[in-house]
This record gives C-alpha cells, structure tokens and sequence, in this order.
C-alpha cells in the first residue's frame, strides 16, 4: 500500500503531512491508521517537541472524511464497517488534541468536516488567506461530527447554529471570530514559521508549553481583515436564538422582509437541505453546550452518526447527490421542515450505537 502521509522527524519537529492532493487529502480509513501510529511514536519520542501538521498541495489541508468509501459501505450493508471508520477517525481527533507535545496546525485552503477535526482541537491553530473552513454535513443529509459541535456549540451568540445548519464556510477572519482558529498567517510568511519552530524546538527551552508555541505564530501572524460573519452576528443572535429550525426560517423571512436579502438566501438554504439533518444538527450544537469536554461531544456526536448510519436514508442520498452523481439533486425523506418530527432531535440524541466509542 503506497502511504497516504509524510511523517518525518527533523529538528525536533514532527513534521506530519497529508498527502492525497487529488483528492483534497481526504481521509480514507487506513489513511487515518497510519496518523494514528504516527502519533503513538511521537506522543513519547523526546526528541519530537513539537508537531507540525499540515496538507500536501496548494488547494486544502483537508476536505474532510473520504465520505465516498462512507457511502460504499452504506450501500453493501457494511454499516459495522462504516461505524468502525468513526471510532478510528474520533480517536486520532482526540490524540491530537490531547497531545503532550504541543500541536501546530496549518489550515492552508480547504478545511472542511474531519479537517477541521484534526486541525481544530490543536494546540495553535493556524489560517491564511486561502482558508476555506466548515462543517458542511448538512449538505450530505448528516451532522456536524469530529468534536464540530464542541466547537460550534463554544463559537460567539447564536454562530454555532449558523454554522452547522446552513452548512456555512468560513475565510480565515470569520473563523478567528467563531473560535476555530487562532492566528493569521499570510502563506509567504508559512516556511518562516516552521524555521522558527524548528528554532524553539531545538533551544532546549523545557519545558516547552503551548504559549512559547502560541509566540512563535504571534511573531508571523497579521491582524486579519474584518470578519462578514462577525458582520452579521446581530442579526443572527436573533434569527438562530429561536426553538426549532421553522422558527429560524420565520425569522429569517421577516429579517428578509425588512430588506435583509442575506436572510432570504440563509432562508432558502436552510429548506433546500435535508429537514433531518438541519433538525438533528440544532439538537447536537445547543446539546453540545451543556457537555464539560471534547471527549463527551465525541461521545454524543458518535450516537448521532451512528443513527445516521443505521436508520436514516438522507445520508446515503445526500453523498450520492453531492459526490458519486453530482447531480445536486438530493431527495431528502421526509422531503419538508413542516413534516419533521419536532421531537426528532431527542430520538437521535438518544440513540446507542452497537459498539462503544472508545474501547
């Protein structure tokens, strides 16, 4: 098997890099096998103080899950197969963001679904220009997963709704401002950071924390330029503060009503989605809130896939509409927010896959 990750150790930096470019350095699952054994033998080399994560090629760090091979297994009646890939993708999300060496990750264009499950629980998160960053689930008849509800459910207001239900993609600004990132680095300025890291990790500084880490990026980043999520977070503080996603679309309506057109096409987004999903992920984020950890939202987002997988037919129909078809034509089951369940949310959160998460 030709490896999917260039791992080497040079300087005290583990440089790890994802390396399937043509297919945006999607995340297949014996690609997330060998970054799981990867940081096994760093997370107690001593000569590794520092780990640098980032994406081969110049469109994305990573796209996300190989959500074709999800949908392969789907199809077969492999459903146990599918489960398996999200136990071994929550589990490198979790190494990494309980890493003993600090972790620095380098969100360079496309970070989107399980890219920003890696990336967005490192210790020093960094954007650029290029950065393209979202939990895009609803728009394959999913939820927002790889510890992006604990992320959403922490982002400033009313954003985390926003966020997972419209499926919503970010500039490196507006992710600074929602909590998914930390620091602006232009990418000229990216060899120099990881010179500069290789510096620290090399001057025998001990022990070397994560604000010794968090300098180094400060000394490349730029102030970024205005956030248009932060823009808009007034008015959507009030459209997402409402109970249920038909009272969302209400209140966007009357927002585009009063000359809003932004609110009219967030409206008319959030009906052209799957009504499970945009249901399921409003659940999971104001769930997600009251959870203490990032282990227990994996815990929670992991019933969540599971139930997916097992029981609902959006999923399978959204990946086929978005990625095997492309004919962005989704039949969605039930087809309208009006014929949702209201309590669908509850019977989803409280849905036990076969086998444990962790274990």
């Amino acid at each position: 098997m030709t490896s999917q990750i260039i791992a080497r150790a040079d300087d005290a930096v583990g440089h790890l890099t994802l390396d399937r470019p043509r297919a945006l350095n999607a995340l297949g699952y014996d690609m997330l096998g060998e970054i799981a054994d990867v940081l096994d033998a760093w997370r107690d080399d001593p000569t590794v103080r520092v780990l640098l994560l980032d994406g081969a090629g110049d469109r994305g760090f990573c796209a996300g899950g190989d959500i074709r091979e999800l949908h392969a297994s789907i199809v077969a009646g492999r459903a146990v197969d599918a489960r398996r890939y999200f136990r071994r993708e929550y589990a490198v999300d979790a190494a990494l963001a309980e890493s003993p060496v600090p972790v620095v990750a380098i969100m360079d264009g496309v970070t989107m679904g399980g890219g920003v499950g890696l990336a967005g629980h490192a210790t020093v998160r960094v954007v650029t220009e290029r950065s393209r960053i979202a939990m895009p689930e609803t728009r394959i008849g999913f939820t927002p997963d790889v510890g992006g509800s604990w992320l959403l459910a922490r982002a400033p207001g009313r954003l985390g709704e926003h966020l997972a239900l419209g499926a919503v993609t970010m500039d490196g600004a507006d992710a600074i401002h929602a909590g998914f990132a930390d620091h602006y680095v232009p990418t000229e300025r990216l060899v120099l950071l990881h010179e500069d890291l290789v510096a620290l990790a090399t001057a025998g500084v001990d022990p070397l924390d994560a604000q010794a880490v968090h300098a180094v990026a400060l000394r490349h980043a730029v102030v970024p330029p205005p956030s248009a999520l932060a823009a808009r977070q007034e008015r959507v503080d009030r459209c997402y503060d409402e109970a249920t996603v038909p009272r969302i679309v209400a209140a966007l309506r009357a927002e585009a009503d009063a000359g809003d057109e932004a609110a009219a096409a967030e409206a008319d987004e959030l009906e052209s989605l799957s009504p499970t999903a945009v249901t399921v992920a409003l659940a999971a984020v104001r769930s997600a809130r009251g959870l203490t950890d990032l282990r227990s939202a994996l815990e929670q987002e992991y019933g969540l896939v599971a139930w997916f997988v097992d029981t609902q037919p959006d999923l399978v129909e959204g990946i086929r509409a978005q990625v095997v078809d492309k004919d962005r034509n989704p039949s969605w089951s039930p087809g309208s927010l009006a014929d949702v369940d209201p309590g669908l949310g509850d019977v989803a959160l409280a849905y036990r896959p076969a086998e444990p998460l962790w274990g």
